[in-house]
C-alpha cells in the first residue's frame, strides 16, 4: 500500500465537505485547507532508487489524491501529467475517491477508452440529493472499477435505482472529528439491505465519531471507529 498525493488542498463542494479532515489537519498547522498546491511527491510512482528500481514496487495499491480531489478544477493543469504517470505504471493499482465525478472528462487521456484496468474511481454520496445527482452520471462513465462510498453518511439514502452489476461495491461510514454529525446505524443497515437485494457487495467500514444505535449515541474515538464497524459483522459478500 502506498499513498500518493500529487496535489494538496481542496474547495468545499457539498454537505459532506462541512467537516473535511483535510481542513482539520491543515488548521492544526496554521493553514486554511484551501491552499491548493502541487506536491513535491508528484512524481512518486515513477521515482526510482539508486538501483533503478521503482520506489513504489509493482503490485502495490496506490491511494491517490486523499488530501484533495483528483478532479478538482484548480488542479486541471496538473491532471494531464498525473494521468501520464498512472499510464506509466500499469503494474500498480490506483485507487481514488471523488465528489466531482461530473468533471471526469476534463483532461482525460486520449487512450482511456473504456477505462484503465489498474484504476478504480470511487464516487461518494453523503445524502439523497448527491446520490440522485452524481450516480446517474457515474453509472454511464467508462470506468473499469466503480465503488459507491456513502460517506460521511448523513441521512437515509435510497440507492435502489442505481444498484446493479456495474457497481463493484458499496461502502458506508460515519463522520470523524470532534464536530462530527451523527451516523444512524439504521441508515447503514438499510443500505446493506438494498445491496443484498441487488446482490451488490457491501462494506460497513467506519462508525464515525457519533454513532446512533438503538436510541443511544455512542462517542467513539477515531482509533476504534474502523474496528467497531468491523465488529458489527454486517458486510455482504
Amino acid at each position: 500500500m502506498a499513498n500518493w498525493n500529487p496535489w494538496h488542498g481542496c474547495v468545499k463542494l457539498s454537505a459532506g465537505c462541512k467537516n473535511c479532515y483535510v481542513y482539520r489537519i491543515d488548521a492544526a498547522h496554521g493553514k486554511s485547507g484551501r491552499e491548493i498546491k502541487k506536491n513535491s511527491s508528484f512524481y512518486l510512482p515513477v521515482r526510482r532508487d539508486r538501483a533503478r528500481s521503482y520506489k513504489v514496487p509493482p503490485g502495490e495499491t496506490v491511494y491517490t489524491c486523499f488530501t484533495s480531489d483528483f478532479f478538482l478544477e484548480e488542479a486541471d493543469e496538473w491532471r494531464k501529467e498525473a494521468w501520464e504517470i498512472i499510464r506509466a505504471r500499469p503494474d500498480l493499482d490506483f485507487f481514488m475517491i471523488t465528489k466531482r465525478i461530473d468533471r471526469f472528462y476534463v483532461n482525460l487521456p486520449a487512450d482511456w477508452g473504456e477505462g484503465y484496468d489498474n484504476v478504480t474511481i470511487s464516487c461518494t454520496v453523503e445524502n439523497q440529493d448527491r446520490a440522485d445527482y452524481r450516480l446517474p452520471i457515474y453509472q454511464k462513465l467508462p470506468i473499469k472499477h466503480k465503488l459507491i462510498i456513502c460517506a460521511p453518511l448523513l441521512e437515509q439514502i435510497n440507492l435502489k435505482p442505481y444498484l446493479g452489476p456495474w457497481v463493484d461495491e458499496v461502502s458506508a461510514g460515519g463522520e470523524s472529528g470532534k464536530n462530527a454529525r451523527i451516523c444512524d446505524y439504521r441508515w447503514v443497515l438499510d443500505i446493506r439491505k438494498q445491496c443484498a437485494a441487488a446482490d451488490v457487495p457491501f462494506k460497513f467500514y467506519q462508525t464515525g465519531a457519533n454513532f446512533l444505535k438503538d436510541g443511544k449515541i455512542y462517542h467513539i474515538p477515531h482509533r476504534k471507529q474502523f474496528s467497531q464497524a468491523a465488529r458489527a459483522d454486517i458486510n455482504y459478500k
